[in-house]
């Protein structure tokens, strides 16, 4: 049975039909031992994200507006404008990861009717609960897709909201680098994510541990900044913003070579 990372190396014909096959395996689990024999979810996801991306009764609990915004220290409306301004309307987007709360159908709303809005989602309770709240915005497509593995879409813009901490290191790299390819000559990527706060930040205790409990990879953030990711790509320029004393991050990749 093929992990994530037999997945990720995986050779340029073998992709095309795992993003096929991805495609066609939508029905959501009902139980743990279904969740486990997927052999697209990768196993970090199936023993460290079960409760909160896999478990319906959890997904069904947390996807909710509030959640998020207690989950963000009440920064989520500060962070979503701040990806939002480095978004054109009428544009060809992807966000690569379901996001909990109303940050997809606000974005596709921003986007508007014009554009051309692509979420993806490796796990299959969230591509259809995601297409739920999604229904009434036409521009919207929502599917089943690793972010490891774009196969050949290329987009105007890359949003990769609070992706990158939920990411084992190696696939930090993979997904970083992954995304960057997929964005046009002139385009951008934006990262909006957690990072290293303040040393005498209040809330830095409490999400260290946090992160310690229930976000082992998060920490990567703190350690690294995102470009790091990115193995010294040439074609971009990279600029960086902290928010709410460090605690958050918006990184910028700005693809400047010419078509």
């Amino acid at each position: 049975m093929p992990d994530g990372a037999t997945l990720i190396r995986a050779s340029a014909f073998a992709r095309s039909k795992i993003n096929d096959a991805l495609q066609n395996t939508l029905d959501v689990a009902e139980n743990r031992a279904e969740i486990e024999a997927d052999p697209f979810i990768p196993q970090y996801m199936k023993e460290i994200y079960y409760w909160a991306y896999l478990n319906p009764r959890n997904v069904r609990r947390l996807d909710r507006e509030m959640v998020v915004k207690v989950i963000l220290w009440f920064q989520h409306n500060k962070l979503q404008r701040a990806a939002f301004t480095e978004l054109e309307p009428g544009q060809k987007v992807l966000q690569p990861a379901s996001v909990y709360g109303d940050f997809c159908p606000n974005l596709a709303r921003y986007l508007g009717p014009d554009a051309d809005l692509e979420i993806l989602d490796i796990a299959p309770i969230q591509v259809l609960g995601c297409r739920k709240k999604m229904a009434a915005l036409p521009q919207v497509r929502v599917n089943r897709g690793n972010a490891a593995d774009l196969g050949d879409r290329i987009y105007d813009a890359i949003c990769c909201y609070f992706l990158l901490h939920e990411v084992p290191l190696d696939y930090k790299y993979t997904i970083v680098q992954e995304l960057l390819d997929h964005v046009r000559p002139g385009g951008k990527v934006v990262f909006v994510d957690y990072h290293k706060p303040h040393w005498a930040h209040p809330l830095k205790p409490i999400t260290s541990l946090v992160f310690d409990t229930l976000e082992p990879f998060a920490k990567d953030l703190w350690r690294h900044p995102i470009e790091d990711f990115a193995d010294g790509d040439k074609r971009f320029t990279w600029r960086q913003q902290s928010y709410f004393g460090g605690l958050f991050q918006k990184t910028v990749a700005q693809r400047n070579d010419k078509l």
